[in-house]
């Protein structure tokens, strides 16, 4: 899967649907994130309007311009006080793994939805509801896609993508004091990773096995 610029004008109506899917990939993503947050007692997404699936409280600007030109990205950070939080390590790490526990569970749901489609069309001969079908899968499919490349890309353990915290709320205290002192360069080795292709060679072989495990 390549970014959405690539189809932009070859097929426009593929290009709506792609970033229809991208919008709700991304709400479901960050949505999560403020919905755990809000459980764990920090309610300052809540309150800042991010516990809300509107796509457009969610889109990152650069975040949404490397999905749009390479295929892969992030949404706008929700905010954490971690004042609020009993554990704010451990809450934290909870926290981030919601974004792509979300996304495996959304791609996982459709998946199934699809082979049930599959199944329904096997069974029956209308053509009137295998074009009703086709529709249907052309619309779910690259959500199942942008799904499974946000929860991978984010959990790449570099700030500030959820992998970072993920593994700081994992490891020991002594090797997590170390770990954090890593964060100021994040960025650095987030844009190293993808201007050398790295993030690719990490996210679509892990797509591919994801989606011949699932047999889209």
């Amino acid at each position: 899967m390549h970014g959405l610029a690539s189809i932009l004008f070859q097929n426009p109506l593929l290009f709506v649907v792609m970033a229809l899917a991208l919008m709700f990939s991304i709400a479901i993503h960050e949505f999560s994130h403020a919905y755990v947050a809000n459980k764990l007692g920090d309610a300052t997404a809540k309150n800042l309007g991010r516990l809300t699936l509107n796509p457009l409280a969610h889109l990152d600007p650069l975040g949404t311009l490397t999905l749009v030109l390479v295929g892969f990205g992030w949404g706008k950070a929700v905010p954490i006080d971690y004042y609020n939080l009993k554990n704010p390590t451990r809450d934290t790490a909870l926290i981030s793994l919601a974004g792509p526990a979300s996304n495996f569970a959304v791609a996982t749901a459709l998946t199934i939805l699809l082979k049930v489609i599959g199944l329904i069309i096997t069974s029956n001969t209308s053509t009137t509801l295998a074009s009703i079908v086709s529709i249907t899968s052309t619309f779910i499919y690259p959500i199942i896609l942008y799904n499974l490349v946000l929860g991978i890309f984010n959990l790449i353990p570099v700030e500030p993508l959820d992998g970072f915290k993920i593994v700081n709320g994992i490891l020991p205290s002594k090797l997590a004091v170390q770990w954090v002192q890593l964060a100021p360069y994040g960025l650095y080795i987030l844009i190293l990773l993808m201007v050398t292709g790295t993030t690719s060679v990490i996210i679509y072989p892990v797509v591919n096995l994801f989606v011949t495990f699932l047999r889209l």
